[in-house]
């Protein structure tokens, strides 16, 4: 199967329900384990077409758009675009796949819905959803520098007239990604524009911005405190990935996090930043590697 099959969810938040589509590429078998891979800030499930692709001969892999992005609803109070309320929508897409554990994959944002996941204590004996975790390029560092950098482009809801521009611009914005090739990066740039009057739009919710605006150096470090916490509780097997010239994963944390909580195996690529986008041979490799092994 080359392409994914479109699915849609219904999630409850404070304000209402509201649907969240995932894409889905059938593995091998009705009973092949799943893998769920989930997207940065600003991207969509599609980011994860080469990794699923290359995967799905042992895995059926599973893409969510989060809330307010791509095929997904946007919601009516923006406050709502925070991690932890990210979580009840991935238990019931869970819960949809009909599985009671999965692997999971989380680049930046995608890694902090799975760690406030894999955090949650379970009743009855049951375990945790989580029964693997790939972080990719996101740890317990939260550090105000780099939201103060997305704040200056997140949001602010530019439009082209034409689609080679909307490309162009987020080329600009994505350097971290690293080297790629021109049919690489437009793969990666289609799913994020969508045409809407004539002129083409980022394919998410401008208010998504909203609470990343809002936080202040105080947050942020009540934050990284919980996720160290977060981090050490956790038991299930971890790989982390890593950009080597990564500023939002610094290569002090990213070692701290191998010797602490489940000890993760660690795996960095020369050439890249935030965040490694999981197209490249060797990042494929790595990640097969470690759901082969574990």
């Amino acid at each position: 199967m080359t392409e994914p099959q479109l699915n849609f969810v219904p999630c409850i938040s404070p304000t209402g329900l509201h649907r969240m589509a995932y894409w889905e590429w059938v593995g091998p078998t009705a009973d092949a384990p799943v893998l769920i891979c989930v997207h940065g800030l600003a991207r969509q499930g599609r980011d994860f077409d080469t990794l699923a692709r290359a995967l799905q001969d042992g895995y059926r892999v599973v893409c969510p758009d989060v809330v307010g992005r791509g095929r997904s609803d946007w919601l009516p109070n923006p406050q709502g675009y925070t991690p932890p309320a990210y979580v009840p929508d991935m238990v019931a897409l869970i819960a949809r796949l009909g599985v009671e554990q999965v692997d999971w994959l989380g680049t930046s944002m995608g890694g902090l819905i799975g760690l406030a996941l894999a955090a949650q204590p379970v009743v009855g004996g049951r375990p945790n959803p989580i029964r693997r975790l790939i972080l990719n390029d996101v740890g317990p560092s939260v550090k105000l520098e780099w939201i103060e950098r997305i704040q200056a482009y997140l949001g602010k809801a530019p439009s082209f007239e034409r689609y080679e521009q909307g490309v162009a611009y987020l080329s600009a914005i994505s350097a971290g990604f690293g080297p790629h090739t021109p049919v690489q990066w437009e793969a990666l740039s289609r799913p994020m524009l969508v045409e809407r009057d004539g002129r083409w739009h980022l394919h998410y919710d401008p208010a998504i911005a909203v609470p990343v605006a809002a936080t202040t150096a105080e947050q942020a470090d009540a934050s990284q405190a919980l996720l160290w916490q977060i981090w050490d509780s956790l038991r299930c097997p971890a790989l982390v990935l890593r950009g080597a010239e990564s500023d939002v994963l610094p290569a002090e944390v990213a070692a701290e996090m191998t010797q602490r909580g489940p000890k993760a195996s660690l795996v960095e690529f020369a050439g890249v930043g935030h965040a490694p986008t999981l197209v490249q041979p060797e990042q494929i490799a790595a990640v097969r590697a470690f759901l082969d092994s574990a």
